[in-house]
């Protein structure tokens, strides 16, 4: 028993302290050294808004910047976990070091998530070379989480590159992903002519490059068509939006996929107003983002245990607009009175 005891603080007094317990600055420094645990334990602060988060993602934020990140999006079905794991593969034998930030649908009930996607890519979860986390939307329209950008950073600051952005399925107007993604791909199936209709007045202006996945079926030619038609009813573009045709489960045109993505990011290198323009539209969202969160934790603090204004406009006593400035003026002065 004592020597069990012995070799056990023997070990402990080797274990590295845990994550939570160190100060900002070297809880930063673990993360930005590589080190998982930290990094996932900082990934559940900020999935759980816990204040911990900020500080140390303040001190991330400079050694961000340097990644790829590539947003992956589309309809349900659209075969885009299976593809996303495609893509890993293919990054891992060229020696890349992958992120992966796979977005689930959170139940109504309970806000958790099934995290299929972290399911799919399981043959990628004992590769140290990729760093994969499922998150779940948790009520963020958009197909994101809202916890989606802070993550990418810290996969960025630890020098995974590129970072894949996979959403939950989307719909026409859910697009988020182009806030946070360089190069967003959005990917459909032959054989579902609404679907391609469905996209043209919202997903198909942030494409930077169209997949056809499951190509091997019947009308993957016709779903290209459709494309290219849709294409030339639209402004002239300054990057040509290639269409590349993808079997995931057999592991086909992942190479071109690849190809296109960097292309891509290429041209963003020379075009530098349009690499500013995208630069610009992923800081708004950051601090859209944040301002909003703030001022929601506000809200929902001024509005706590008040059960008589509740009362009051559900009963009719009182009307829903006056109570809004009201509390929007709690809100502003941020010191909680009424």
């Amino acid at each position: 028993m004592l020597i069990a005891d012995a070799m056990t603080s023997a070990t402990e007094s080797k274990t590295p302290r845990r994550p939570e317990s160190l100060d900002d600055e070297a809880f930063a420094a673990r993360v930005l050294a590589g080190d998982v645990r930290a990094a996932a334990r900082l990934m559940r602060f900020i999935d759980d808004r816990n204040p911990r988060a900020m500080p140390i993602l303040k001190r991330l934020h400079p050694h961000a910047g340097r990644a790829h990140i590539i947003g992956l999006t589309g309809n349900p079905g659209a075969g885009k976990s299976t593809l996303g794991a495609a893509l890993v593969a293919y990054w891992r034998a060229q020696g890349k070091r992958v992120g992966v930030v796979a977005v689930d649908p959170s139940s109504p009930f309970s806000g958790g998530a099934i995290l299929g996607d972290r399911i799919r890519m399981a043959e990628h979860a004992v590769d140290d070379g990729v760093f994969i986390r499922s998150v779940a939307t948790r009520g963020h329209m958009g197909g994101l989480s809202r916890s989606a950008n802070d993550i990418v950073l810290v996969l960025d600051a630890m020098g995974y590159d590129p970072i894949l952005v996979e959403t939950v399925g989307v719909g026409q107007d859910e697009i988020d992903v182009i806030k946070v993604a360089e190069t967003t791909a959005v990917v459909v199936v032959p054989g579902l002519g609404d679907e391609i209709q469905a996209i043209k007045a919202g997903l198909l202006e942030i494409a930077d490059v169209f997949v056809v996945n499951k190509a091997d079926r019947d009308g993957a030619l016709r779903a290209e068509k459709d494309l290219r038609m849709l294409q030339s009813l639209g402004a002239t573009p300054t990057w040509e939006v290639p269409i590349v045709r993808t079997v995931a489960t057999a592991r086909e045109g992942i190479g071109d996929l690849v190809a296109a993505l960097e292309a891509h990011r290429a041209q963003l290198t020379t075009d530098a107003k349009a690499s500013l323009e995208r630069a610009r539209m992923r800081a708004r969202h950051v601090l859209e983002s944040l301002v909003r969160d703030r001022m929601s934790a506000a809200f929902e603090a001024a509005l706590a245990g008040d059960a008589v204004t509740l009362d009051a406009v559900a009963t009719r006593e009182r009307d829903p607009w006056t109570e809004a400035d009201r509390l929007f003026e709690i809100v502003r002065r941020g010191d909680g009175k009424a």
